[in-house]
């Protein structure tokens, strides 16, 4: 991270400390809000771009401005991202500081490579409620190596020592596709909560090969409902090459970057940015209704899972939103 950008962060204006409105947080207000702790990561996998491999880890003082202003937005769940947050050297402290400010679910992805009988037993002890691990298959190849046949030794210390749930998901898409059941069917096993995840591009759209659409068939009748994520926005895509909603990043949902930017996600990051720390009702409110020209064909899936609550409610051009709120008490 730039030295220039960690001075600008870390002179931004002292946070309000009055906190939004209840009535304003169920109008507007983030359910969940992914943080960069660091950009640095220690794997190359061929199919990621959101990881370097010279930045710093975003100093423990700034980042906790950042969650002291996620809590004013009365935001309900952080999760730590990267990069690769285990890398951080403060990780454990992190997580104590959003245990005492309230956060409902404290979470975090990871490739888990680093995880360890001891780390495990930190995030225990520190207040980690969820962590999600994507697994891209059972074999090392050109791709990636965060598979079974590295990660085993590890993911069978979390079955056994973790006290927060686990969620280990089987990318389809980035290993040979019969790999993907064996994903499955591990993560069943251990007793963790398994998931499906759909590998797609730097714009979050999908490519996925005809051979990948029938492991998709079986994962999804092997978890069952677990599959319908956000009105089973996957079979839409694939079956019609859309799946159109009204999507409420910046809102429900917050990316917020390295440099403390909010973003609508990490694929969109050149496409709307505001210091969080700036961040007020207006901009929820805002973001809420502003449309996102990527939403008929977006696969990213924690989007659509916040979005989806407010789906039922309309999502108005701007220039129509001011005579919206004179009639309409949402």
């Amino acid at each position: 991270m730039p030295s220039e950008q960690l001075e600008t962060s870390s002179r931004n204006p002292r946070i309000s400390s009055k906190p939004l409105s209840w009535l304003d947080w169920f109008r507007y207000g983030p359910f969940l809000a992914q943080l960069v702790v660091t950009r640095r990561c220690n794997l190359t996998c061929g199919y990621c771009f959101e990881y370097d491999k010279t930045s710093q880890p975003i100093p423990f003082e700034i980042l906790h401005q950042r969650l002291e202003k996620l809590r004013q937005l009365r935001t309900w769940a952080v999760s730590l991202m990267g990069g690769e947050p285990t890398l951080h050297p403060d990780l454990l402290h992190i997580f104590h500081e959003m245990r005492r400010l309230g956060f409902r679910r404290r979470m975090m992805t990871t490739n888990g490579m680093l995880l360890s009988q001891e780390m495990i037993e930190g995030l225990n002890n520190h207040g980690l409620t969820d962590l999600n691990v994507s697994v891209d298959g059972v074999k090392r190849n050109a791709t990636t190596v965060k598979v079974l046949e590295t990660l085993r030794t590890r993911l069978e210390l979390l079955a056994q020592r973790a006290r927060f749930r686990v969620v280990l998901s089987a990318v389809i898409g980035s290993a040979p596709p019969e790999e993907v059941l064996q994903v499955v069917d591990f993560a069943t096993a251990r007793g963790f909560s398994p998931r499906m995840l759909l590998l797609h591009d730097e714009h979050g759209q999908l490519g996925l090969a005809p051979e990948h659409l029938a492991v998709y068939a079986e994962v999804k009748r092997r978890l069952g409902r677990a599959a319908k994520e956000a009105h089973n926005y996957r079979d839409r895509l694939i079956h019609a090459g859309e799946a159109p909603f009204r999507c409420r990043s910046g809102a429900r949902y917050l990316y917020i970057d390295e440099f403390g930017m909010v973003r609508w996600c990490a694929q969109t990051r050149t496409a709307f940015g505001k210091p969080l720390l700036e961040y007020t009702i207006d901009d929820l409110r805002e973001q809420f209704y502003t449309g996102k020209s990527c939403h008929a064909t977006c696969s990213v899936g924690c989007v659509r899972t916040a979005s989806a609550y407010d789906e039922w409610r309309v999502q108005w051009p701007p220039r129509a939103r001011h005579t919206l709120e004179m009639t309409w008490p949402f």
